[in-house]
């Protein structure tokens, strides 16, 4: 059990949350969210001991054990993957580490026979003979094969270190896990595999995360970063967010008849009820929802930004012909004799095991990089606009502030100051936010400038890589509604599992030998075909 006793948090311009107290308790997820900047990640850092509160403690049951997701993916580079599995266990480890130094002593004293005893009996205790073989099968679960346990950490590719830290962080089974966006970098395949660990999971977890998917198929409760406080919620996210909205519509009717207001409530609990994603949690999750009172439900604070992308124009009859395109970088073949047509109304989604692969097939599709073969041939009628995975240079001039970078893509009627302002505005960028310096603008900050941009476009065909990467939810959920709306075309990568189900109609699956195409297809029945996932394959 973990227990947070009248924390508070300040740093000099402001203070985060006041006066904290939170149980988390054995057998529950909890998914902490919150606004960009609202202190989710420092709260984790808090409850792991990294940063001391400014007021109050934090406290786990006697011999209980915390592991974390590291974030430094460099850490561990002179380590072999089996190693590095292993230290998530850190008392284990050291006493590994003991246990064969001594025994690797040419002098052996009886002393060092007594410690070594000593050490054996503690090894037995923590089931250290099983140590090896049970991080093995968590590598081998994440799907990092038994050929690369003895290889070095640094000789791994980013995808499989991401796979390596997260089984460090499960090793072991700790007491209380914190996972800080753990779907991060992960295939589906492995961000399913998690959920249904984490379903199954009996201890205590909790775990922020931009995944609205993820945190709907593994919370049990949901810790909301809000009005400067923590406080605590059953359900998963799609009931906090349901529940929030429904407290809203209630404030709105604050005349309404009490009798009519706890009839709502009941019906909405009822709904979610019966829809718990999880079997093993839908019993004690019903218990605890039906227990809820009107006073329970509180609006939340969150601002969501206004988007709406406006074709300028319809498009004809042609959309996009993909013909022969291979591509090699660093002497290796990314792409192989890829060709796909795309047809007017198709909102694509492009899904790969690799990143670098679906990024490349982007910016060749969009004309910023020339395939070594083949062609890319657009429709007479489509006007494109283009948004990369990374932003930096695009917001690298310090001449510019917001506003004045925004101008450059206003049309003239656009580009006066009162427009750009309230544009801006609905973009939850405030008064003199808009004189902020783009080249110090956060990670979500570009990405909302930038959307501002592609609005202004008015264009009929979006190519988006990752767009949804540095936002937070709401603004997630405000780009996903907006495209799920949007009345072009739309080709676009994204790890966000409702985003892509939500939006796609047409998928295509790239890999180093091909492409698997599956149009009129939801990323729901991709990821459970069998049949697919064998084309999937022979692409690889």
């Amino acid at each position: 059990m973990l227990t947070v006793n009248n924390v508070s948090m300040s740093f000099s311009d402001r203070k985060l949350y006041d006066d904290v107290n939170l149980k988390f308790t054995p057998g529950n997820c909890y998914g902490i969210i919150g606004a960009n900047g609202a202190g989710k990640s420092t709260f984790l850092k808090i409850l792991e001991g990294n940063l001391a509160p400014t007021s109050g403690k934090v406290s786990m049951g006697p011999n209980e054990r915390m592991s974390s997701l590291k974030q430094d993916h460099f850490a561990f580079d002179d380590q072999t993957v089996l190693n590095t599995v292993l230290q998530g266990h850190e008392q284990l480890y050291k006493i590994m580490a003991e246990k064969d130094a001594i025994y690797a002593k040419p002098d052996f004293t009886d002393a060092d026979g007594l410690r070594a005893a000593e050490l054996e009996g503690e090894f037995g205790e923590m089931d250290g003979w099983n140590a090896e073989s049970d991080a093995s099968q968590l590598l081998q679960s994440l799907g990092i094969p038994e050929s690369q346990h003895d290889s070095l950490m640094k000789d791994l590719p980013e995808s499989d270190k991401i796979k390596v830290l997260l089984a460090q962080a499960l090793f072991g089974k700790p007491d209380v896990l914190l996972l800080d966006e753990p779907t991060n970098g992960l295939d589906p395949q492995t961000i399913s595999w998690l959920e249904n660990f984490l379903a199954d999971y009996k201890n205590t977890v909790l775990v922020v995360s931009h995944d609205r998917h993820f945190l709907n198929a593994v919370c049990t409760h949901i810790c909301d970063v809000d009005f400067g406080k923590i406080e605590l919620f059953v359900g998963n996210y799609d009931f906090w967010l349901e529940s929030s909205k429904l407290a809203q519509s209630l404030k709105a009717q604050s005349n309404a008849k009490k009798e009519d207001q706890i009839k709502q409530l009941q019906e909405f609990i009822a709904r979610f009820s019966a829809n718990a994603s999880k079997s093993k949690q839908a019993t004690s999750r019903k218990k605890q929802l039906d227990k809820i009172t009107l006073d329970d439900i509180k609006p939340s604070s969150r601002k969501y930004p206004f988007i709406k992308f406006t074709p300028e124009r319809e498009l004809g009859n042609d959309l996009l012909r993909v013909e022969n395109v291979s591509k090699t970088i660093d002497g290796e073949k990314v792409l192989d004799n890829v060709s796909f047509i795309l047809r007017p109304g198709d909102k694509t989604a492009f899904v790969s095991r690799s990143d670098a692969t679906t990024s490349l097939l982007m910016q060749i599709i969009a004309g910023t990089l020339e395939p070594d073969t083949g062609t890319v041939t657009w429709g007479v009628t489509t006007n494109r606009a283009y948004m990369p995975k990374d932003l930096t240079p695009e917001f690298s001039d310090d001449r510019f502030d917001i506003l004045e970078w925004l101008r450059q893509y206003a049309s003239k009627e656009e580009s006066d100051n009162t427009f750009l302002r309230g544009f801006l505005g609905q973009m939850l960028f405030a008064g003199d936010e808009v004189l902020k310096k783009v080249n110090v603008l956060s990670g979500g900050e570009k990405v909302r400038s930038y959307l501002s941009k592609l609005m202004l476009s008015k264009a009929n065909v979006l190519l988006l890589d990752d767009p949804t990467n540095h936002l937070d939810l709401e603004s997630i959920t405000s780009l996903n509604d907006a495209l799920v709306d949007f009345a072009g075309s739309l080709i676009f990568t994204s790890h966000d599992h409702q985003f892509i189900q939500t939006i796609a109609n047409h998928l295509i699956e790239v890999g180093p030998k091909g492409i698997v195409d599956l149009p009129d297809t939801t990323y729901d029945e991709f990821l459970n075909h069998e049949a697919s996932q064998a084309k999937i394959e022979n692409i690889y």
